[in-house]
């Protein structure tokens, strides 16, 4: 049985952490008492007791195996059949962690603005990745985000599943990955994929996530384009480029979980990838797991919960005539603690169109094409042989 009872805000606090407390034990034990209001006992790897004292002596018990999607249940070949696992000591292998260079966006009102543009410029363009801080977004905002997604995540896994499960579209939690023919394929993950025009609709009797994450979205949709024109700036763009051609309807948040994943399975929490956007925001907790790919080179990038994540995704490598890259990237799972991540997806209406900039290098590296025929190949090339090809489909 799985079960939320908040009876204060004290409460409410140390059942959170009191479940992820859970998560990293594997004995029955007592673990807490927080001023004499809860005690929680462990009962195997993932159930605990919290005992309510003070109030109503109210006892409640909660599975952690309730929550979690059916990895193994469902795709028993690919974990119990070894020539499915990836036996490959390389997979995990990373030079080193990193930080990602960091941009103030507070300097913008003391540097040159030429200089200040450049230096996010050299980021987008060496890098494909970088830090910002100053940028707007209140921490409060992002705490909000954080505990609407820990209710969200931690329902059932028959709830989260359901077809109408917050008034969403039947695709909009994903878990797994269905094509999957190896581990190497698999996403030890689960996400709810919700499109910028869909959080009006969010709805359930039990949580109330609309004004958190509709919060986020509005916040983020704004930094997105004040970033996109300052680095459009640098390409001599049109600067009503971004404002014409991507429109709040047409992005998205992607909200992340990644379970505890055991060592042994030797699968990640989200396999290589290039994002497909123009930007990606992502705020991340403190537990780590980003890597990036950088001069052949898997690197660690170092959490920050103080600072959002940018990075260049494809359609803008595509607009800069490859001056800016959309970089290689991954998601290692933690082996006992479980990580959130939401990430905002800067994207164009499906009829807009991309072109290089000749300007910038010539001749022009990719051939014009809309966001909806980009779209479409991604999900031909998917279909045929289960990855991603991306900007290479469209090189002159």
């Amino acid at each position: 049985m799985h079960f939320f009872c908040y009876l204060s805000i004290d409460t409410k606090f140390c059942v959170l952490i009191l479940i992820l407390y859970a998560y990293s034990f594997k004995k029955t034990a007592q673990m807490l008492a927080y001023e004499g209001v809860c005690q929680a006992y462990v009962f195997g790897p993932r159930s605990i007791l919290i005992q309510q004292m003070g109030f109503t002596n109210l006892c409640f018990f909660i599975s952690m195996d309730d929550i979690e999607p059916p990895f193994e249940e469902t795709y028993p070949t690919l974990f119990h059949n070894s020539t499915a696992r990836a036996n490959d000591k390389t997979l995990f292998a990373v030079d080193k962690e990193c930080e990602l260079p960091l941009i103030d966006l507070a300097r913008l009102n003391f540097w040159s603005f030429d200089q200040w543009i450049e230096e996010m410029a050299e980021a987008a363009s060496q890098w494909g990745f970088f830090q910002v801080m100053n940028h707007g977004i209140p921490q409060k905002v992002f705490e909000s985000m954080r505990k609407e997604q820990m209710k969200i995540f931690h329902q059932p896994f028959r709830k989260k599943s359901e077809q109408n499960f917050m008034n969403l579209s039947a695709d909009s939690y994903r878990w797994g990955n269905p094509k999957a023919t190896s581990l190497r394929q698999f996403l030890w993950s689960e996400a709810f994929h919700i499109p910028v025009a869909d959080i009006s609709k969010l709805e359930d009797e039990s949580i109330n996530p609309r004004s958190s994450i509709g919060l986020f979205a509005t916040k983020a949709a704004n930094l997105a384009e004040r970033l996109a024109e300052y680095l459009a700036h640098n390409l001599r763009i049109k600067s009503s480029y971004f404002r014409d051609n991507c429109l709040p309807s047409s992005s998205y948040l992607r909200m992340n979980r990644y379970p505890p994943c055991p060592p042994s399975f030797e699968v990640l929490g989200l396999i290589p990838h290039t994002d497909s956007d123009f930007l990606t925001l992502l705020y991340q907790d403190h537990v780590g797991g980003l890597q990036l790919k950088k001069d052949g080179r898997w690197l660690s990038v170092k959490p920050n919960p103080d600072v959002l994540i940018v990075n260049v995704g494809d359609l803008f490598q595509a607009l800069s005539n490859g001056v800016y890259k959309s970089v290689e990237h991954r998601v290692v799972s933690h082996p006992k603690v479980e990580r959130y991540s939401v990430a905002y997806f800067y994207c164009p209406s499906y009829e807009a169109v991309i072109e290089s900039t000749e300007n910038i290098i010539k001749p022009a590296i990719y051939r014009k094409f809309s966001f909806r025929e980009y779209k479409q190949q991604i999900q031909e090339d998917v279909r045929a042989t289960g990855n991603k090809v991306g900007l290479s489909r469209f090189l002159l």
